[in-house]
């Protein structure tokens, strides 16, 4: 059995998935991109404005389930642009000063045509 996060201070899904889950005490982050949740738009910017949207969206989902960024303990990363990966790593070691453990890659493309997207899994 497992329970879903749903706030409306992070973007709705934007597909067929919840925010987050919750089971047992291990909360799943759906992939969240730089989505303003309160307008459901892109952020304008480059990469350091994106990721901060990012990880904002993440912190959102975790508040709502209880937890902040000392609770997480894994992260997944996809890059629209590995050339970004400075930049990107200067704005979520901002977020993420308890250092969980970490993938992150290029891919080809992201949903909306973002350059990033974060995803956590944390111990509740």
């Amino acid at each position: 059995m497992f329970e879903v996060t749903n706030t409306p201070n992070a973007p709705a899904a934007i597909g067929p998935y919840s925010q987050a889950v919750r089971a047992g005490n291990l909360l799943f982050t759906s992939g969240q991109i730089p989505l303003d949740p309160a307008t459901g738009a892109v952020v304008e910017g480059g990469i350091a404005q994106q990721a901060r949207q990012s990880c904002e969206n993440v912190g959102a989902i975790l508040r709502a389930s209880g937890a902040d960024f000392s609770n997480v303990v894994k992260t997944t990363c996809f890059l629209a642009d590995m050339d970004d990966f400075a930049a990107f790593n200067e704005v979520y070691a901002a977020y993420f000063v308890s250092k969980p453990a970490r993938s992150c890659v290029a891919v080809k493309t992201l949903p909306k045509g973002v350059l990033c997207e974060v995803e956590a899994i944390a111990v509740l």
